[in-house]
């Protein structure tokens, strides 16, 4: 996205936040709120719903189990443990790109 784009998706944002009466701490809150309530999560669906394995299962994942589906298919992946050595440092001042456009430029696709 550019840098236009993205200032005037930011403008309206904060026009329409404005007409809601939504304040940035409110959303700063709920942006925490979902992040602790995502990290408790051991299962998540596609679809973005998501159940910590306390209490009854969810129906979304009764329905998929009962379809066929395992449940480690929903298991949420834990990130990784850090690395215990430190990643070498990279001298950016070698780099021909860097400062120009190209360093900025998002690929069109993905190889996954």
């Amino acid at each position: 996205m550019d840098e236009r784009k993205r200032d005037s998706m930011v403008a309206y944002l904060r026009r329409r936040m404005a007409e809601v009466g939504i304040e940035l701490d409110d959303l700063a809150a709920a942006i925490a709120e979902d992040q602790i309530r995502q990290k408790a999560a051991r299962y998540r669906s596609a679809t973005g719903e998501s159940w910590s394995g306390d209490g009854e299962m969810p129906l979304w994942l009764k329905q998929a189990i009962s379809a066929g589906q395992t449940l480690d298919h929903f298991t949420v992946a834990r990130q990784a443990q850090p690395e215990s050595e430190p990643r070498s440092k990279v001298d950016w001042r070698q780099d021909p790109f860097a400062g120009s456009r190209l360093a900025a430029v998002q690929p069109l696709h993905r190889d996954v």
